[in-house]
């Protein structure tokens, strides 16, 4: 079967963490329970491996192989997607780590603008995504949008000006910026094969009003339940119910937010909230203290009491 013919990503898509040990090292002990603990616990069936979330500019091209290999190898036959984001600041990195999800069985590659020598126009990062793509041309290709790391304020719908001319696989865009104009008119051009996931969690009640077709998100990966009720709700016109579900995650967040949220903070919550045991993030990005956590893991059982 034609790879490119795969049924398109819609839903809810966990963005991993990467587990660590304590010394720092990736863990992959952690991957198969961790993978488990979606499925059952979360009702999330597709993952967004070595993304922002994942830490993947802090890791080597060879841990990402190692980490990207070890997820798809123990996602298979579980999971619907395993997407594996490529993109790296070198271009020839970019189109080793395509080329090895190819090799590895993949369901997807995505990849980021690079943000150190940024992309100076709409064609320009058209090309560089199409060199990446065209390593990997059985593979579907999203690109991964998210101005607010990268810097790099390209609008998605200009990028997508004839791209399926250029890139063959595309097949879509993890949208993380706050612009709805720009991703409605993403929503206005796509094509059917084609899928707009949103990655600003705290407002995905109005993407899918816009019309998204999914959601991509690092709070997925403990309140991923909550947020399947939340676009359960949209899709049967439960407006009330959904608006309930996002202000009481916006609350958590806000909450969050206010105490100190990165990705070290985040991490840790998912510690806590899963129990498995996630180690430290990667210098520079500090880990935060075990009360620190709980007391956002406490807020979050106050507000989603079945945590």
């Amino acid at each position: 079967m034609d790879p490119l013919a795969v049924k398109n990503l819609t839903g809810l898509v966990a963005a991993t963490f990467t587990p660590l040990n304590p010394q720092g090292e990736i863990n992959l002990s952690v991957i198969g329970p961790y993978i488990d603990y979606l499925i059952e616990k979360q009702g999330v069936n597709s993952i967004f491996v070595n993304g922002t979330t994942g830490e993947s500019m802090s890791l080597s091209v060879e841990e990402r192989k190692t980490l990207a290999n070890d997820w798809c190898k123990k996602a298979k036959g579980k999971m619907d997607h395993v997407i594996i984001h490529v993109g790296c600041m070198s271009l020839k990195d970019s189109q080793e780590l395509a080329i090895h999800a190819a090799q590895i069985g993949a369901d997807g590659i995505a990849v980021i603008s690079p943000s150190f020598f940024k992309p100076r126009s709409a064609e320009v990062l058209r090309t560089f995504l199409q060199e990446v793509a065209s390593v990997a041309p059985s593979l579907p290709f999203y690109y991964y949008h998210i101005p607010a790391i990268t810097g790099v304020n390209v609008l998605v719908r200009d990028l997508l000006e004839d791209i399926e001319k250029v890139i063959p696989s595309f097949r879509g865009v993890k949208f993380s910026g706050s612009d709805l104009m720009d991703f409605g008119q993403c929503l206005s051009y796509s094509q059917p094969q084609w899928s707009f996931l949103y990655g600003m969690d705290e407002q995905l009640i109005a993407a899918l009003a816009m019309g998204a077709n999914g959601a991509v998100g690092s709070t997925y990966n403990y309140i991923g339940s909550n947020m399947n009720e939340l676009i359960s709700a949209f899709e049967k016109g439960d407006i009330a119910k959904a608006r309930t579900i996002q202000f009481k995650m916006q609350e958590l967040l806000s909450f969050a937010m206010k105490l100190g949220f990165d990705l070290g903070v985040n991490k840790q919550l998912m510690s806590v909230v899963s129990g498995l045991c996630l180690g430290p993030p990667r210098l520079p990005v500090m880990q935060c203290s075990d009360a620190h956590a709980l007391s956002i893991a406490e807020k979050l059982r106050r507000l989603f009491p079945e945590h």
